[in-house]
């Protein structure tokens, strides 16, 4: 049975936010191992900085190519049998871990990640729209804010067991003399190393398997994202295109920017650490401090939205702290012993992003989706594509780093952050483009 929007009763709707959560949970786990699996990949496979981030690029280009179709695909067969499929494409992307482990293929492994992003875009083209609707538009970014939560406390928990499984005690030292081993050894000490993956990858394409037959039989409603109310109908009138809704199309470039920013902050630190003379066993806990930093965020999101503050103003503060922030972290150098790490001071900016970044996507949803009514669902869909960012801003960073070292490549937050703080104060306002007709 379909129901509309808002509609739901308030058991009904706690009852699918606990589902919807789980399903955060899980988007959280598959999305940040990413921030091991960089350097991982990085040493095992024998790539440069670049190189390493086409991790992040496979994954997360995956939503651009796929989000559109998946909001068609939703629209056909409904909201849970599509999930149900969006499992099922991740079930593949996690098995195709094992032959590319067992050949040490790196392009396997992108084609693996790529299937991975694929299923999670079908998943994701569904959660955020549906936890957007399923309740009163003004306190949409605290239910965004737990199911960040849940995202991000799996981001905390994914790069540690992960890390678990493949890292073992005296791996450092065996990094440290693989550029002095003859070309055989060496060979034969990385296909070992490589193939650590088969056992955490084949565990989660069964626990993705099972999930998906979950989802596809609980009760979780259908929404009924094509009812439009009368002053909808009437600011609709004659719109025949999603592009017709200027500040849905500025929200996407902003979704865009601010994962982009998102996944920077997370994936680039373990590196960032190496560069001040850290071991790949003592930086792999700093992605879990910038998810705590962004569960921060959502805790105070939860209790403050919207009983003291208004979302936009939560993501007017969070994006003018990202652009400090990011000037800090390329302008500021000072030594300093915090937390047993003896490092530059700029690392703990950028854990500060964490907080920076928490609230933004929370306020960008519900500003974006605003009066699409029966376009939402398609609306959704080009929202989940800006998660492409993922995918292509690390790369710039990449490309930065090879070339003017770890710390000055965080310049390119800079343009990010200017026009996030666009977004938040004048481009969620935009209903029409200025001269021109679509």
């Amino acid at each position: 049975m379909k129901v509309r929007s808002y509609e739901l009763r308030k058991r009904d709707t706690i009852f699918s936010v606990a589902i919807i959560g789980t399903l955060f949970f899980v988007f959280g786990f598959i999305s940040w191992v990413n921030a091991l699996l960089i350097p991982y990949f990085k040493i095992a496979c024998e790539l440069t900085h670049f190189q390493s981030y086409l991790v992040a690029f496979a994954f997360y280009i995956s939503y651009l190519v796929i989000s559109l179709p998946a909001g068609y695909l939703l629209k056909r067969v409904g909201f849970k049998r599509g999930m149900m499929i969006g499992f099922w494409i991740m079930v593949v992307g996690a098995l195709i871990f094992v032959p590319a482990a067992m050949t040490r293929t790196y392009l396997f492994f992108l084609v693996g990640l790529f299937s991975l992003g694929a299923g999670l875009s079908i998943l994701q083209t569904a959660a955020n729209p549906y936890i957007t609707v399923i309740g009163p538009r003004e306190s949409a970014a605290q239910r965004i804010s737990v199911m960040g939560i849940c995202n991000k406390g799996a981001g905390i928990l994914a790069p540690l067991i992960l890390a678990a499984a493949l890292l073992r005690e005296g791996d450092q030292v065996l990094f440290d003399s693989l550029p002095y081993m003859d070309e055989v050894k060496r060979s034969v000490t990385l296909d070992a190393m490589i193939r650590r993956v088969i056992l955490p990858y084949s565990i989660v394409g069964a626990v993705l398997f099972v999930l998906g037959i979950v989802v596809r039989y609980s009760p979780l409603p259908e929404l009924d994202t094509e009812y439009e109310d009368e002053h909808t109908v009437e600011a609709n009138a004659g719109k025949t295109s999603i592009l017709q809704f200027p500040h849905l199309v500025l929200g996407a470039v902003a979704i865009f920017l601010h994962v982009g920013t998102q996944v920077i902050a997370i994936d680039t630190i373990i590196n960032y650490a190496g560069g001040m003379g850290l071991s790949l066993v003592e930086a792999k806990n700093f992605p879990s401090y910038t998810l705590t930093a962004t569960i921060i965020g959502y805790l105070a999101g939860i209790v403050f939205i919207p009983r003291f503050v208004s979302q936009l103003t939560t993501i007017k503060c969070c994006t003018g702290l990202g652009l400090l922030l990011s000037i800090l972290i390329i302008s500021v150098r000072h030594p300093v012993d915090f937390w047993h790490y003896e490092v530059d001071i700029s690392i703990w900016f950028v854990v500060l992003l964490g907080l920076a970044n928490s609230l933004i996507w929370a306020g960008i949803w519900p500003l974006a989706l605003d009066g699409l009514g029966k376009f939402t669902k398609l609306g959704g869909a080009i929202l989940i594509m800006g998660l492409c960012g993922n995918a292509l801003l690390p790369l710039g960073y990449g490309i930065l780093a090879d070339q003017y070292g770890l710390r000055f490549a965080y310049i390119i937050l800079v343009p990010c952050y200017v026009y996030l703080i666009f977004y938040a104060f004048f481009g969620y306002k935009w209903r029409r483009w200025i001269g021109l007709k679509l």
